[in-house]
């Protein structure tokens, strides 16, 4: 049976481009993989197909070669192709190349062939609590942040007076290891130099070999004004340093504003329950209230008013939370709240006062008639 078209089998034209002929190969593999088609027969000997076409194509000079000649470029022992003896159906090469492409990064690769000489350090978080006070004006603040930074002594690079590490022999600097067991080509991380690709011979008596020390750093930090708890802020290359010159990790500050034993906040908005009298929320009256900023403000209080009413003070909640140069928004709002206190602790002549008032009382409590004779309508239904 004639063999088919190696563009055919993939997909793709003469013209497609390498990263083309990868993505179809890609895509073919993961379709047809025996593991994914146990019930049909034809799978794997179109599996096989494909990587026989993708191990021709992937290489410059034997895609060269085969669309010269076509198939005939490789009969013979390979003598089309200049007597190398290699075969385009090499199955562990190719499939060896997909599964570093579709596995590659969980297994440690950052690009760069698979080398990873140096690693990045790793992000670190750090919780900071501030007082409602600061989030409202901003502030700059100083921290002090356990970790590791890059070794004077060695440069970072782990290797004694600042030389640089040998290549892994067992690897040749590439971190991984290649094993065929049976139908698979299986990669591991290198036993010898544990995958960084380099093995340091003299290592380094300050930081041993790691080319890192433990060491606490304070920093400055500006906290904008608005911040909510959950903000994060992004410190970058403050995080821990990186392994053998790798760069640094990133640091989070992660912000939790604290309650306040005045204010409630929900977004920009400010809100504050403020206590009346009786008879400044029946005959109406004036109340100081605080606001965040360390001012006072007087609020009118309307005649009548029950516990509950809310007021607003216009641009007296907290400042919105700056994203960039040049961004811009209004301050929320300030909701009073009040509360009518009843009053405690009765001298004679107050009671007094109060039972006359009671009295006097006629048409002046609308919430409780309406209330009692919704109850009175309730019950006359209860009883028919």
């Amino acid at each position: 049976m004639a063999k088919r078209c190696y563009y055919e089998v993939l997909g793709v034209t003469r013209g497609a481009s390498a990263e083309e002929i990868k993505k179809a190969y890609r895509q073919k593999a993961k379709e047809l993989h025996p593991d994914r088609n146990k019930d049909n027969p034809q799978a794997e000997a179109r599996f096989k197909e494909a990587n026989e076409a993708y191990d021709c194509l992937k290489d410059d000079q034997k895609k060269a070669a085969y669309d010269r000649f076509g198939h005939a470029a490789f009969e013979g022992g390979g003598g089309g192709f200049g007597g190398r003896g290699a075969h385009p159906g090499d199955f562990g090469t190719a499939f060896a190349d997909v599964f570093e492409d579709l596995f590659g990064d969980m297994m440690g690769r950052r690009g760069g062939g698979g080398r990873t000489r140096a690693q990045r350090g790793q992000d670190l978080r750090y919780n900071l609590r501030v007082s409602l006070e600061e989030a409202y004006t901003g502030l700059k603040k100083s921290i002090t942040v356990p970790g590791s930074i890059a070794c004077d002594e060695c440069a970072g690079t782990g290797a004694e007076g600042a030389t640089q590490p040998a290549t892994c022999p067992t690897c040749a600097g590439m971190g991984k290891v290649r094993a065929q067991q049976g139908f698979f080509t299986v990669e591991r991380t290198c036993p010898t130099c544990g995958g960084q690709g380099q093995i340091v011979k003299n290592p380094c008596q300050a930081c041993h070999g790691a080319g890192r020390i433990e060491r606490e750093r304070t920093l400055s930090v500006n906290i904008p004004a608005g911040v909510e708890t959950g903000t994060r802020i992004r410190l970058a290359g403050e995080g821990e340093a990186g392994l053998r010159g790798g760069p640094a990790g990133d640091l989070y500050i992660f912000i939790e504003v604290q309650d306040h034993p005045i204010f409630l906040r929900d977004g920009k908005i400010l809100a504050c329950q403020v206590p009346v009298s009786m008879a400044t929320a029946a005959l109406g009256g004036e109340v100081e209230v605080p606001t965040i900023d360390g001012g006072r403000a007087r609020v009118k209080v309307p005649a009548g008013s029950q516990s509950g009413r809310q007021m607003r003070l216009r641009g007296k909640g907290m400042p919105p939370l700056r994203h960039g140069p040049g961004a811009s928004g209004e301050p929320g709002d300030m909701l009073i709240e009040l509360t009518v206190e009843t009053p405690v602790n009765l001298t004679a002549r107050q009671r007094e006062l109060l039972r006359e008032f009671e009295a006097e009382q006629a048409d002046n409590s609308p919430q409780s008639d309406s209330f009692f004779n919704k109850v009175k309508s309730f019950w006359d239904g209860m009883t028919r």
